[in-house]
Order: structure tokens, then C-alpha cells, then sequence
């Protein structure tokens, strides 16, 4: 389909967005392609609400759109009656999760150009329908910002990735600080959960016994995570002077201010691990079950932690082995030794 026919120039493109903390952070890659290949654009992002807070601190974002399905549910009220609300306002809509359902909405909207890979059965709901070559676009980024591109320029899988860069409001960190008694301490800051399953986390034991190390050294601990989390938070703090647990205690936007303020941070592969990427703070990732080449930190300051133990990655939610020795032969020595090097 010709570009110039759907205003090449300056166009109205509707991205439907991913439904994980990483995706939506790692999808900042295709808003700054798109913006540089079409200046003066006019990017909407259609997502669930509870990543408004993220794509509020992407500049490349002109307006997030709320779509409010719970996860698994079809929602078709809910789709239909935001595809009304949408009609005439984009050009071209990019759909980038491989679900039928993902692409209801820019379908219903009658919105000219759609485009995504080809999946579910969804040949009448897209019209720019693109082959996934999992050799070539090999991470879930270069999938998301090849979307962005010509066929032919997404083709060798060799373009540039930009990394994302969430802004940081300083204040708001200033405010932080006096909220949560957070003190003058250098922290490092600690995410143990993995919202995917166990086979992605450290031992709490391990984040525990590091977390007494740091301290000794000087540093404060700060750990972050949801309301799920504040259980493995309390087994990493609990006790410990200069540690804190906030898990569940701040909203998603809090974390990206805090992890900004951190000195470094420990943390599984895992969203906040791609938040902490994109404010620039130091990152060691510790990968288990998942893999470093498939879902790396979009940064330049990560030190990578993979034993590429012969069972790794297995991409599984439980270890189908019952030992995650991937995990557990990453000792809390190796960690600490590479953030104090």
C-alpha cells in the first residue's frame, strides 16, 4: 500500500500496545522509529490502564487510550465501544501483540492501513499482514520496531534498535524520599518477583543474604515490586536496618522515579528490569529460565548474569527439572563482587 496515500507525511498511527510492564517499556523502540521516520507524526497508544503511568513518561506518545479488558476476557463491549470513539481519528494502526482479539479494535474503528504478523486466523482484520521470521527478529524488540518499518528495510533484521529513556520527574524523587523514610544513604534497589513464574526468580534466601552485604558496605536496600510481592519483600527486609521494603507500597510510576534514584539494581528478568534500563541506572540481570538474547536490557550499563546451563533457557514458568539450578548456582558472592568492580 502506498504511504502517501495515508498522509506519509505527518500520519495519525494508532499502536495497540503490548499487555507486560518489559513489552511496554521495550515498545518505546518503535515510538522513536516511528517518530523519526515520519516527523510531526501523531502517535496514539491503545493499552491497559494500568500502563497509562509508563507511556506518560514516553515523549514520543501523544495519547494513550485506555483499553480496559481484564487479562484472558474478550471484552467485546468493551473493544467495540472504544473502536467507536476511535473512527476517523488514525491512518494506520500497528498491532503489535499476535492475538486475534488485539486486532478487533483498529478493524472495527475502519481505520485504512493495519498492520501486524500474520496469526489467529486475523487476514480480514489486518490488510498489511507480515511474515515473522523468528531467526531474523530473534528479540521481542526488533519484532515490535520492524512493524514500524518498509517490509523490505524490516527484511535482514538489520536495523537500528533506539533504546528507550522514560523521563524521570526529580521532584517527585525529592517527595519520594521524605514519603517513604527512605534517608541519604546510597541504595541499591532489589526486584525479586517475576510476574511470568518462579523458574525466572533468584532465591529470596540469596537476595536476603546479599542484601546484608550491601548494607554492611554502606549502602541502603531498597526493594520494589507490586502487591504480590511484598511477601518476598519482607523476607528480604524484614530486620534489617536501612533496608526497605516497598513493594505494593507505590504506584508504577513511583518506581520509575525510585529505580531512577538507585544506584544500581539486582533484579530478575523481569518489567521493573526494563524500567530500571530505561532511566539509565546500573542493571545486574539475572537470567534463568529466559533468555539474555531474547529479552535483554536496552542499555549500554547491564551486567549480565546467565549460567547457560545445558537446561537453559527452558522458557518454562516452573522448572520442569524441580532444581532451577540455573538460578541457584548464581551465588550472592558473584553479585556483590560485580557491583562493588
Amino acid at each position: 500500500m502506498d504511504e502517501a496515500a495515508v498522509g506519509a507525511e505527518a500520519p495519525r498511527i494508532l499502536v495497540v500496545g503490548p499487555s507486560w510492564v518489559g513489552d511496554m517499556v521495550m515498545a518505546q523502540s518503535l515510538f522513536i522509529t516511528l517518530k523519526r521516520r515520519h516527523p510531526g507524526a501523531r502517535i496514539g497508544v491503545l493499552a491497559p490502564g494500568w500502563s497509562l503511568p509508563i507511556l506518560e513518561r514516553m515523549p514520543e506518545v501523544d495519547e494513550a487510550i485506555a483499553l480496559d479488558v481484564k487479562h484472558g476476557e474478550f471484552g467485546w463491549k468493551t473493544r467495540r465501544d472504544v473502536a467507536r470513539s476511535l473512527k476517523g481519528r488514525f491512518d494506520r494502526a500497528i498491532v503489535l501483540p499476535r492475538s486475534l482479539k488485539s486486532a478487533l479494535v483498529p478493524f472495527l474503528a475502519g481505520i485504512p492501513r493495519r498492520t501486524g504478523f500474520t496469526g489467529e486466523q486475523r487476514y480480514v482484520l489486518l490488510n498489511d499482514r507480515r511474515r515473522l521470521d523468528k531467526g531474523v527478529l530473534d528479540q521481542t524488540v526488533k519484532r515490535f520496531v520492524a512493524l514500524g518499518l518498509d517490509v523490505e528495510q524490516a527484511a535482514g533484521g538489520d536495523f537500528e534498535i533506539p533504546y528507550p529513556r522514560l523521563r524521570v520527574d526529580r521532584g517527585r524523587q525529592t517527595e519520594l524520599r521524605a514519603e517513604l523514610s527512605l534517608g541519604e544513604r546510597p541504595a541499591i534497589g532489589m526486584m525479586p518477583g517475576a510476574e511470568y513464574g518462579p523458574a525466572k526468580q533468584w532465591p529470596l534466601e540469596y537476595f536476603r543474604e546479599l542484601a546484608e552485604t550491601l548494607i554492611g558496605k554502606g549502602y541502603a536496600v531498597w526493594v520494589l515490586g507490586g502487591p504480590k510481592d511484598t511477601e518476598a519483600g519482607d523476607v528480604i527486609a524484614d530486620g534489617l536496618e536501612s533496608a526497605h521494603n516497598l513493594c505494593g507500597k507505590t504506584r508504577l510510576a513511583d518506581a520509575v522515579d525510585l529505580l531512577a534514584a538507585c544506584e544500581q539494581v539486582v533484579t530478575n528478568d523481569s518489567g521493573l528490569m526494563h524500567v530500571a534500563a530505561a532511566v539509565g541506572t546500573r542493571i545486574q540481570a539475572l537470567y534463568g529460565s529466559s533468555s539474555p538474547a531474547y529479552t535483554p536490557p536496552l542499555t549500554g550499563n547491564a551486567d549480565i548474569h546467565y549460567l547457560a546451563l545445558s537446561c537453559s533457557p527452558c522458557f518454562e514458568r516452573t522448572c520442569p527439572l524441580g532444581h532451577r539450578n540455573c538460578l541457584k548456582q548464581m551465588s550472592p558472592a558473584g553479585i556483590a563482587q560485580s557491583i562493588q568492580g
